[in-house]
């Protein structure tokens, strides 16, 4: 077998609250391991055995291409955490988040089950929807935003016994993006299918579907009328960095203002005309197809990348260039303020003792620290994914979209 990683952080509530000295044990075949995480929540990455990739590179319904880990999280006075099929693949870096509660009896929150990705499970292959069936409904925002967070209603939009969790936009993505396809596939093929995925979800956002219809949801986690969503399952590291730079990006056609409703399947089981294939995309990618390539190849030549207009928890947007040691100005102590203001509830966050609007070394040691806590790339520069993490985190620290994390 092969070999990948796990890296498993551990929250109270929510991302404002890193939990150290927790126990972390990992449980599969031939493992048992026992981790204690550091004043960032995190446990150190471990090495896991996992199926050759090659079962991930080829349609295939013999052998699973994952390994999954059972994860059980303990903190005295906070009880038990537990996570029922952590997945881990060939080459890959796994991500684990691990909630504790502190509310009574709200034990039952800690449960998490991971769930295969759609496009090894017989999960409800969707629903054909017609991409323009709003249009004359005179329901739609003013403008294409990608918002702080969505609703995500846990079930088919007429089951009311379904929770509805808040997500931020970003890890809405990564969620669905971990849950439909393998993150093993080439980058532009990954690219893609999150293109479609920001698409479709951005459609739900700007035509108000569901808010339209009387439910109070933004999209639901049912495969047959949305896109597969797993409450707090594993993310994979390839997936998030190409979430993390392309969140705002999404699919249009020149005569038409608002998102296309980019529906896909898995191009094998189901194969649907105008309809991105999964595996098909992989075939692309691995010829040499780039992002934009692969989705004109499924929905014509005349698809356009627009970029979203991203509602911001910070003082101001990205400013559209990168921030390095050397750049000063606003942009840069407001950078310097959310950091410090983050090092509160992380303090392996080196301080910027003057935060003075001056890109110096002490700012570059900070972004750097947290661009390892939060699994970015570590480069010391605030590009446009490093910025936009900062935001979420900098406002789950100040109790600006208290709970929405749980």
């Amino acid at each position: 077998m092969a070999s990948g990683r796990l890296v498993v952080q551990v929250f109270v509530d929510n991302v404002a609250l890193p939990l150290e000295g927790a126990m972390v044990t990992i449980n599969g075949e031939d493992t048992n391991l026992n981790l204690m995480t550091d004043e960032s929540g995190r446990t150190s990455v471990v090495e896991l055995k996992a199926p050759d990739l090659e079962y991930t590179l080829e349609p295939q319904n013999t052998v699973q291409p994952f390994s999954t880990y059972d994860i059980t999280v303990y903190k005295e006075g906070l009880g038990v955490g537990t996570v029922i099929g952590a997945q881990v693949y060939a080459g890959i870096e796994s991500i684990q988040d691990v909630f504790l509660s502190t509310t009574p009896g709200g034990s039952g929150k800690n449960v998490t089950v991971v769930t295969p990705p759609a496009i090894w499970a017989n999960d409800p292959s969707k629903i054909v929807q017609n991409p323009n069936a709003f249009l004359g409904s005179g329901r739609v925002l003013p403008r294409v935003i990608v918002p702080g967070y969505i609703i995500v209603h846990d079930g088919i939009p007429s089951d009311t016994n379904a929770p509805n969790y808040y997500v931020t936009f970003p890890d809405y993505i990564k969620n669905v993006a971990s849950s439909e396809i393998y993150p093993t596939w080439p980058r532009e093929t990954l690219k893609a299918n999150v293109h479609a995925i920001v698409s479709f979800t951005l459609n739900r956002v700007y035509t108000e579907w569901y808010f339209s219809k009387g439910y109070s949801f933004t999209i639901t986690s049912s495969t047959a009328y949305d896109q597969k969503y797993t409450h707090n399952r594993t993310i994979f590291d390839t997936i998030s960095e190409v979430v993390d730079e392309y969140f705002d990006e999404y699919l249009k056609f020149p005569d038409r203002s608002f998102p296309f409703l980019a529906q896909y399947s898995d191009g094998i089981k189901v194969v649907r005309d105008g309809w991105l294939s999964q595996w098909g995309s992989k075939t692309l990618g691995d010829q040499g197809y780039n992002s934009l390539q692969i989705v004109r190849y499924y929905y014509g030549n005349t698809i356009q990348l627009a970029v979203a207009e991203v509602v911001s928890d910070l003082p101001t947007s990205f400013p559209g260039y990168n921030l390095s040691e050397g750049a000063c100005g606003e942009e840069v102590q407001l950078l310097q303020n959310a950091l410090n203001k983050i090092r509160g509830s992380y303090p392996a966050i080196p301080l910027i003792s003057n935060a003075n609007g001056v890109f110096g070394s002490d700012t570059t040691a900070a972004v750097k620290k947290f661009q390892s806590v939060f699994n970015l790339p570590i480069t010391g520069i605030v590009n446009f994914a490093t910025w936009y993490r900062i935001s979420a985190i900098y406002a789950a620290v100040s109790n600006m979209l208290k709970g929405i994390f749980e």
